[in-house]
């Protein structure tokens, strides 16, 4: 799978990464361990890095319990979420302790208080336990904030929604993330599974045969793919044959203007 650079974070990352929103919020000895399978079948197709948040219930945990032993073969992106300082501390603590002491790609979830959040991060990377600082927000009403804090300096990457049907960042933080050199994970690749359960016949993604598609999920993550500012896309799944599937939309061809139109075309005809 192709790997591209999370910005100046010196980390090389993989196009297609793993969410765990839900997916991962599980209890239970069977769930669990079928969540593991998922991080198996994962890391074997090439899928290294993991994003999680401790806003997603048991998944922060969840993931850790599934890294053990391997940890140095996953890059771990997770959250800080909360204006309370003590608490924001506590998070810290857990998250440490669930991935063996650090964090690969921190970020600032919603950018709840994020003034103070980023320099508890920046201490944190002081001391070696963070390697990268990020933001994230999924409101549209809140990109003109984000883009504030990427002119900063301060984080090397950032977190928003794109997909066929959820254009808005092509607009401004887009061409500003390229500009400044940052990283772009993706949120929202598949809008939340409403887009991936979009019915499209198998007879329309015959033109994106030459591409490696075979299914609509590959083509909606090929279709983020194929746009050079985009670093890494994060599909949530707790299905071990989706997580194969997704990984295999992560390697050239990219699709150019025409089989991007065509996917956009798709998706409003039957998602839209």
């Amino acid at each position: 799978m192709e790997q591209r650079r999370l910005g100046t974070s010196g980390l090389d990352v993989p196009v297609v990464g793993m969410g765990t929103w839900k997916t991962f919020d599980v209890r239970g000895a069977a769930a669990e361990r079928r969540r593991h399978q998922v991080v198996d079948v994962a890391l074997e197709s090439g899928i290294t890095l993991f994003d999680s948040s401790p806003m997603y219930g048991e998944a922060e945990r969840v993931l850790g319990d599934a890294l053990r032993g391997r940890r140095d073969r996953a890059i771990v992106a997770t959250k800080v979420w909360t204006p309370d300082d003590r608490e924001a501390e506590a998070q810290f603590r857990r998250a440490l302790g669930y991935y063996d002491g650090w964090v690969d790609v921190y970020q600032v979830h919603n950018l709840v208080a994020w003034r103070t959040r980023l320099d508890q991060l920046e201490r944190f990377g002081d001391e070696g336990k963070v390697r990268s600082i990020g933001a994230t927000h999924y409101a549209h009403s809140a990109l003109p904030e984000l883009m504030d804090i990427m002119c900063t300096g301060r984080i090397t990457s950032i977190q928003v929604p794109y997909n066929p049907l959820d254009r808005e960042v092509e607009r401004e933080v887009l061409p500003l993330a390229a500009g400044l050199g940052l990283g772009v994970l993706i949120m929202r690749p598949v809008g939340q599974g409403t887009l991936a359960k979009a019915r499209v016949p198998v007879e329309q993604l015959d033109p994106l045969a030459p591409f490696g598609i075979r299914t609509w999920a590959q083509a909606l993550l090929k279709w983020l793919l194929s746009d050079p500012r985009v670093t890494t896309a994060i599909p949530a799944t707790a299905n071990p044959d989706h997580a194969r599937e997704n990984a295999a939309a992560g390697d050239p061809p990219w699709f150019g203007p025409a089989e991007r139109d065509y996917v956009v075309r798709l998706a409003q005809q039957y998602a839209g």
